[in-house]
């Protein structure tokens, strides 16, 4: 993909719930611009675009995922039992990026990702500038954000536990107040004494809203700030976590968030744990009164041998009391995974299991997926 990168680049199809679109290549010609573009030429018989430019290199690539999985579900959430069931879905990704190098030896790249399913949806989008010695700075359109890319950084061979529940986790949110319309700045990594120290900062001036159009302004959101840190010891040993923090307005309620883990990788063995923190700073928008705090932890392990991996994955969730408001029952999600990968295609199973789904006692919700999925 990167061979003449002065005279051309390759567009490849890959797949891994990451690509589809209704537009053309001669569409993409048309969109795919830069301000040192001299020429741009199309050869149908390679499959490929070929652009000239002026002294910078740009390689762009496209690459996709379809994965097809079967479901089926039990619970007693309610009477009627409504949770449970089967079904067959299909989903469908398509992921446009590209990178380029600036004559100061800067480097821009960019990535877009659509949800393809039944309507075309932008998941995520952002563009990042390396500035070598100086770090990366990213902007994030849509995702991308540092402190929401280590929510969980449990091992797994399909999915998150959480993925799996009828209920709505806490687990899986550190960070998610950050994803649009912010900055994340990544500090150059530093080496000793065996470990690699890296560490980031997230910045959203409208944290918990979507980002505004270009040249808009965002209205009725407070900033959010966040951070991030890992030391990766050269034994296998990572240790890491971070910290956001979002403010009040008279309509959105501030919260703070914090987590941290330890992973241990030793050839195909990887065992981990997690702790989370998460905090609404008031019950209602524009009260005083305090919210409640969450909190929870996980573990899991995963083993791989040769084109299988196998995990198991464990994560409890408490909503804890506050003022006259009772504590609800602890829930605990379970996961047992396999995956095998033969090529481009990859066939994977999960059961899920969730007890006290949403802190209600004795209410239990388990799902079996059987996936499908092809990336070239």
């Amino acid at each position: 993909m990167k061979k003449n990168l002065k005279n051309s680049f390759k567009i490849a199809i890959l797949t891994k719930k990451t690509l589809k679109t209704h537009h053309s290549y001669e569409y993409l010609k048309e969109r795919i611009t830069m301000n040192n573009l001299r020429k741009i030429g199309l050869s149908a018989l390679a499959g490929s675009m070929a652009l000239a430019t002026s002294a910078q290199a740009f390689d762009a690539s496209v690459s996709v995922e379809s994965q097809v999985v079967f479901s089926s579900a039990q619970g007693n959430e309610n009477a009627t039992e409504a949770a449970n069931g089967k079904g067959i879905g299909v989903d469908n990704d398509i992921a446009f990026s590209g990178s380029g190098e600036l004559d100061n030896g800067f480097t821009v790249s960019v990535s877009h990702v659509l949800d393809t399913n039944d309507n075309v949806t932008n998941s995520s989008t952002q563009l990042a500038v390396g500035m070598g010695s100086f770090g990366t700075l990213q902007v994030n359109q849509s995702g991308g954000a540092s402190t929401n890319g280590i929510d969980d950084v449990l091992p797994f061979a399909y999915e998150e536990p959480w993925d799996g529940t009828s209920g709505t986790s806490e687990f899986n949110i550190f960070g998610s107040q950050l994803q649009n319309g912010s900055l994340t700045y990544k500090l150059p990594a530093i080496e000793m004494l065996g470990a690699t120290v890296s560490a980031t900062v997230d910045y959203d001036p409208q944290a918990n809203v979507n980002a505004p159009s270009p040249g808009g302004v965002g209205t009725d959101g407070a900033s959010g700030e966040g951070f991030t840190i890992a030391i990766a010891h050269e034994s296998g040993v990572t240790i890491g976590g971070g910290a956001t923090k979002v403010g009040n307005t008279n309509a959105r309620t501030g919260e703070k968030g914090a987590t941290g883990y330890v992973k241990y990788s030793n050839g195909p063995l990887t065992v981990a744990y997690q702790e989370f923190y998460h905090n609404a700073s008031r019950a209602t928008a524009g009260t005083t009164t305090r919210g409640q705090d969450s909190d929870g932890d996980g573990y899991a392990i995963a083993y791989s041998a040769g084109d299988m991996t196998f995990s198991y994955s464990v994560q409890t969730e408490q909503t804890n009391a506050v003022g006259a408001t009772a504590a609800l029952e602890e829930e605990e999600m379970s996961a047992v995974q396999a995956a095998y990968s033969m090529g481009g295609m990859t066939i994977a199973a999960s059961m899920y299991e969730s007890d006290n789904v949403e802190g209600v006692a004795a209410v239990k919700y388990e799902e079996t997926e059987l996936s499908v999925s092809f990336a070239f």
